[in-house]
């Protein structure tokens, strides 16, 4: 038995200045505080969700592994997350399935639960055996790709409505993309670089929530990044399609007017426009956007060292995540701290089937964080094999003490000598 003390819990909503007692994995009471005069205070949230990360491994380990993503993802606050498939191989079967699983097993210091991919090898052109694998997996994508033929995606739909399963769709239209690297606005036209359009990503949307429209599946859009992708979403929304969609944190606080020439500033959706990011803020605000994921996705460093036009897309972001969303969107008054842990906990864990929240018999997943804690960003210090971030040097506050699943420590923060 444990008994966290000094705590301020997020318990249905609400902040409250209690104990809370911890016995068989579970929250066992949660008491009246016993704080002594002049101590400080402590953050208790449930664990954080991320229901979009990529910890490269089974094929890519040089990259990340499960071992090294999720201990990053412990030091983030984050007791779940939900692992892409564009793996070697890729999830595709119960038999390319399980190779993921048993690392996972091995080596996870959190919960990872795998997607599994849509179609076979995510090439767009047969369905994978969605059946044998839905039991074991969070939901199905073909992340890193958008699946092309809108014949196929409705296949994907009708079956895994049967199963009762999730798309998590990649939506970006090949035919659109005319050899884009960063998004289509001002900074590609003033420095001479090829532009994704808005359309590549909104479009996809588009046809998707049409097809759901009469199919009805539990259907989730990945990483939205345009004005008009959450317009299009609103509308669904308001029109009783069954959809939901999440954003990261890059999309909420970097516009292409602060990309600089540099490997760190590439991911996929790019960083679009200063008005694109408004609206993504607003689409938190009124429920349109459900719920922030990072994307995490590590690459090596000579990787990331070629410049805009060739460095691969992809940034790191579970470490991150929360001291960056606190210090510019909670301090500054966008959001409160509660709607952003909303976002990161109650949020998904509904959509996706999650247990979570903080009350006597829930599990005990839980975070602990010092809200005072004022630091630099810097990459050197991540857990993760990943460092390249756009937000290297930026001042944050917020610094996560202990992660906690099923009431054991599997992060803590190291005491300075």
């Amino acid at each position: 038995m444990r008994r966290i003390t000094d705590c301020r819990a997020l318990i249905g909503g609400t902040f409250l200045d209690c104990d809370l007692i911890l016995k068989d994995g579970r929250i066992d009471q949660i008491v009246p505080a016993t704080r002594q005069k002049n101590h400080s205070v402590s953050y208790v949230f449930p664990g954080f969700i991320d229901v979009h990360v990529h910890f490269r491994e089974p094929g890519f380990s040089y990259k990340e592994t499960i071992r090294t993503g999720s201990m990053a993802a412990a030091r983030g606050g984050y007791t779940t997350v939900c692992a892409m498939p564009n793996l070697d191989p890729v999830p595709d079967s119960a038999e390319h399935l399980e190779e993921e699983l048993s690392i996972i097993r091995r080596d996870a210091v959190i919960r990872v639960l795998p997607y599994g991919a849509i179609t076979v090898g995510e090439k767009g052109e047969t369905l994978s055996d969605m059946q044998e694998m839905a039991e074991h997996v969070a939901g199905f994508s073909d992340d890193g790709r958008g699946v092309q033929s809108e014949e196929m995606m409705k296949k994907a739909m009708e079956e895994a409505k049967r199963l009762g399963s999730l798309i998590a769709a990649h939506c970006e239209e090949n035919d659109l993309l005319e050899g884009g690297y960063i998004h289509k606005g001002d900074y590609a036209r003033e420095h001479a670089h090829r532009g994704i359009s808005s359309r590549s990503e909104w479009q996809p949307i588009a046809r998707d929530i049409e097809l759901n429209r009469e199919i009805g599946c539990r259907y989730h859009v990945c990483h939205v990044s345009t004005k008009e992708s959450v317009d299009v979403i609103r509308k669904g929304k308001k029109e009783g399609v069954d959809v939901t969609c999440e954003t990261g944190p890059h999309y909420l606080l970097l516009d292409d007017s602060m990309i600089r020439e540099d490997g760190r500033f590439k991911m996929n959706p790019p960083i679009r426009a200063k008005e694109d990011r408004e609206a993504l803020i607003a689409g938190l605000l009124d429920g349109t956007v459900d719920m922030i994921a990072t994307d995490h996705a590590p690459h090596s460093r000579e990787e990331k060292s070629r410049g805009l036009e060739k460095s691969l897309m992809g940034i790191v972001g579970i470490e991150t995540a929360f001291p960056l969303l606190y210090t510019y969107l909670v301090k500054e008054g966008v959001l409160t701290l509660e709607q952003l842990v909303g976002l990161m906990t109650e949020r998904p864990a509904g959509r996706f089937g999650f247990e979570s929240g903080i009350r006597e018999g829930a599990p005990a997943d839980l975070c602990i964080w010092d809200l005072d804690a004022c630091y630099s960003i810097n990459p050197a210090d991540f857990l993760s094999k990943g460092t390249s971030t756009p937000f290297e040097g930026w001042r944050v506050y917020g610094k996560c003490k202990e992660t906690i699943l099923a009431g054991e420590t599997v992060y803590q923060e190291e005491k300075q000598a």
